[in-house]
């Protein structure tokens, strides 16, 4: 393959069309072609581009389709990634690449009435008019959109702009009516208060507003417009060039009060300075230049019975070097959403800090971590759609799973008041691939989400047979308890139908022992090692040294990991040397759960149940999502994981998978060094570094170790040299090639429209449910971190400190102080106890 060239047609300046089918499309931009092949570096072809199109290395982001897939695409990074897209497009002569630069753009303001109170304003981002500014009325009425016109010089300016304003009637009237609603909502302020008092609002007698209506609530802070001096044209920044031009002067006139305000945001961003509004209602706007002194001044109102804003009087002399101030303004989180929304949609780990740096370089603008962080909240809001209206698109959405992926588990069940409770999912194809090539194995484990309403992922992990983590079954619940535990082993009991013993991996404290053996017939309950240390160090927490606690939590490993019998005891003996309290704890806690020379069914040697942390971290990216499109994102990095491991297997020619194949060699190598000797039937005795007894007819080796791995151990593969016999066909199915490509034989189809329901998908759903979001609350404080489990062991005794015996403590300890020092320098504690 590294002969073999693949032009890569690489696109840029375009964007992405969602076609009917959910497919999506490039259109507009460049071309330009770039000869690849496997020896080709990911450093070099990004070089490459970014001197084709000149933009900056760090700036840019490579994404190409899977073959047959045009719904998802994929992202290149580094040079496995790019290999990958190779490899992928083996059969094709050319592969379509894109590339998305990280170029800042105006995005729409969301339509924000203006604010109650006499106050200071910064500017905020909007959609620049279509035509000029100085366009002539005609080409303006052949706008779909009035934007910003003039009136004409003579008395019937009014009667013009009435015949305008009905010319736009129907096409502005909605939009009109949400901005009358707005504006008439904030109460006309007319006081001469400076900017210490720009937050107390004066009743104006001359106010026609009556009403109060939702405003968009200001970040009060203290950021500074940067001085004029900085840049060199006496301008602000990189603020749009048009905008310097948002306001012209007299008689210029504006489709309604939102639009006049929003050219007057974008004017003062464009020329460094900060304003205070006199009187600000649906009908009249009057603003100052915040400085003290400056003559600057505006006044603008609506034209007779139309919509029409004009510019009546206007003093745009500054003599305050552009009215520059250093604190007492205030900017709202819509303005910095509307800046942010299109790099925030490219970019969704756009930091609050990066958020803030741009801003102050491109529109002299400093705003605090808060301001950015609330910033980019309303702008996820915006881009992705509001978390409650996810919850009632939650029917649609588990109908939709079932409809395109046929033979998938979809369910979920609401409270008696209609609010979120539980959601479970499971693909066929996860389901099919372990049951056709996983080990009966299944890792059970839980995460906390980081979204407005919380909850918790519980999942179901399988491995495959090169040791990858495999999805199997996933659910969101309200809260962790019990309860929702046992329900979803019910719902994975539905959807694994399986007459195999299965083998679960979780933690003791999540009070599943009893639902597993309930649930599950003949299951085992492997305890989550990690999880048990963590609570072995907490109940002796304080009593240790951590060289110590280091100490004993190696034995308490070794024991784990022990396959026999006499390797436990020895390293429970260890423990017991340094502390019986901590012995005692150790066989307290049910070792035939969790210790191999006591456990019964097959783990293979995996101990911890966070073994699919790969799949947990793709939860982590997502779970600040509304909950279908958090599931969406998780659905597409499975469908991706699917695909991609099918494609890669089939280039396997070994046997077994690679990291089995590796495993097995390693033995072969050890094997070289031992002796066999032959006995009558399959028994034969292996001599090394100790003599162990293998049995070929029942898989079994004195070492535990081939029973344990499912992989002949070295004593088995000696027997095997000596006898001629091949050490593949002892070793088990579910590590062969064929297995894995059974595992990832099926594929996960997309779910198309899941962010818009339409009124006739809607009134086809065959059962019509109402589903709200669940009534959490954040708890106060920092969120914990450890699990607070149920106990599960008695109450630790009580140690005294200077003799080390159980039961007393130091202040009613009976020993001498010389006999305590004399324990801590030799260990042993005092022969003599005194009544």
């Amino acid at each position: 393959m590294a002969g073999k060239k693949v032009i890569a047609i690489c696109q840029s300046g375009g964007e992405f069309v969602t076609n009917k089918d959910g497919s999506l499309s490039y259109t507009g931009g460049d071309a330009h072609a770039i000869d690849m092949d496997q020896e080709t570096q990911f450093s070099d072809f990004k070089l490459e581009i970014a001197e084709m199109w000149n933009c900056s290395i760090a700036a840019m982001s490579i994404k190409y389709f899977l073959p047959g897939n045009r719904r998802t695409p994929i992202t290149v990074s580094n040079d496995k990634d790019l290999k990958r897209m190779i490899n992928f497009h083996a059969d094709s002569v050319t592969v379509d690449v894109y590339v998305l630069t990280r170029d800042t753009v105006a995005c729409d303001v969301s339509n924000m009435p203006a604010s109650r109170s006499s106050r200071t304003t910064f500017s905020e981002a909007v959609v620049l008019p279509e035509a000029p500014v100085d366009a002539p009325m005609d080409m303006v009425v052949d706008a779909p959109k009035i934007t910003s016109v003039y009136a004409p010089d003579d008395a019937d300016a009014d009667a013009d702009a009435d015949a305008v304003a009905d010319a736009y009637a129907d096409a502005d009237a909605d939009a009109d009516a949400v901005a009358v609603a707005a504006a008439d909502a904030a109460a006309d302020a007319d006081a001469d208060a400076d900017a210490d008092a720009d937050a107390v609002a004066d009743a104006d007698a001359d106010a026609d507003a009556d009403a109060d209506a939702p405003i968009d609530t200001p970040i009060f802070a203290h950021p500074a417009i940067l001085p004029l001096s900085n840049s060199k044209d006496g301008r602000n920044h990189k603020a749009p060039k048009s905008w310097e031009d948002a306001i012209t002067g007299v008689d210029q006139r504006f489709s309604n009060v939102r639009e006049f305000r929003d050219a007057l945001h974008k004017y003062s961003v464009a020329h460094g300075f900060a304003y205070r509004f006199k009187k600000n209602d649906p009908h009249r706007v009057t603003v100052t230049c915040k400085s003290e002194g400056c003559p600057w001044r505006i006044h603008a109102s609506r034209l007779s019975t139309t919509q029409l804003f004009c510019i009546k009087r206007m003093t745009p002399t500054h003599t305050c070097e552009g009215g520059v101030v250093t604190a007492g303004y205030r900017t709202t989180r819509s303005w910095v959403a509307s800046i942010i929304k299109e790099k925030l949609k490219e970019f969704p780990n756009y930091k609050p800090k990066d958020i803030a740096d741009d801003i102050q370089r491109e529109y002299g603008v400093q705003l605090n971590y808060s301001q950015a962080w609330r910033g980019k909240e309303i702008a996820k809001e915006q881009l992705q759609g509001s978390y409650k209206d996810a919850y009632s698109q939650l029917p649609f959405f588990c109908e939709k799973i079932r409809e395109t992926n046929p033979g998938s588990f979809a369910s979920f069940t609401t409270k008696e008041d209609s609010s979120f409770h539980r959601l479970f999912v499971s693909f066929h194809a996860s389901l099919s691939g372990f049951q056709q090539g996983c080990r009966p194995l299944l890792f059970l484990d839980s995460t906390h989400l980081n979204s407005k309403y919380q909850g918790t992922f519980l999942a179901a992990t399988a491995m495959d047979g090169n040791d990858g983590v495999f999805p199997v079954a996933f659910a969101v619940v309200d809260v962790e308890t019990d309860d929702n535990w046992r329900w979803f082993l019910l719902e994975l009991k539905s959807a694994v139908s399986t007459s195999r013993s299965i083998t679960f991996v979780a933690d003791r404290q999540k009070g599943l022992r009893e639902s597993l053996a309930d649930i599950f017939e003949n299951a085992y309950h492997g305890y989550c090692l990690r999880y048990l240390f963590e609570k072995f160090k907490r109940d002796l927490k304080g009593q240790f040294s951590h060289e110590v606690m280091r100490l004993m939590g190696a034995d308490f490993y070794a024991a784990a990991y022990a396959p026999r019998l006499e390797g436990f005891q020895r390293c429970s003996e260890s423990i017991k040397s340094i502390s019986l309290e901590a012995y005692n704890w150790v066989i307290l806690s049910e070792p035939e759960h969790w210790a191999n020379a006591f456990f019964g069914g097959a783990r293979y040697n995996h101990m911890a149940a966070n073994f699919g942390e790969m799949f947990y971290s793709w939860v982590s990216e997502a779970n600040d999502l509304p909950i279908t499109q958090m599931v969406d994102v998780i659905r597409g990095k499975m469908m991706e994981l699917i695909y991609t491991r099918r494609v890669e297997s089939n280039q396997w020619l070994t046997r077994l998978t690679p990291s089995m194949e590796e495993k097995l060699q390693k033995e072969t190598l050890k094997a070289r060094a031992l002796e066999v000797i032959f006995s009558p039937g399959g028994t034969f005795e292996v001599r090394g570094d100790s003599i162990e007894v293998v049995d070929i007819d029942h898989w079994d080796c004195s070492c535990k170790g081939w029973q344990i791995t499912g992989l002949p151990c070295s004593h088995a593969i000696a027997v095997f040299e000596c006898i001629d016999r091949n050490p593949y066909d002892y070793c088990s199915r579910y590590f062969t090639t064929e297995s894995y490509r059974l595992t990832y034989s099926e594929s996960i189809q997309p779910i198309p429209n899941i962010d818009r329901v339409s009124l006739k998908e809607s009134a086809n759903m065959a059962v019509t449910v109402t589903v709200t979001p669940p009534p959490t609350r954040r708890p106060p404080g920092r969120p914990k971190n450890k699990q607070t489990g149920l106990q599960f062991v008695a109450k630790r005794q009580l140690q005294c400190s200077r003799c080390k015996c159980i039961g007393h403590n130091k202040t009613t300890c009976k020993d001498s102080l010389l006999d305590c020092r004399t324990l801590q320098y030799t260990g042993f504690p005092s022969l003599f106890w005194k009544n």
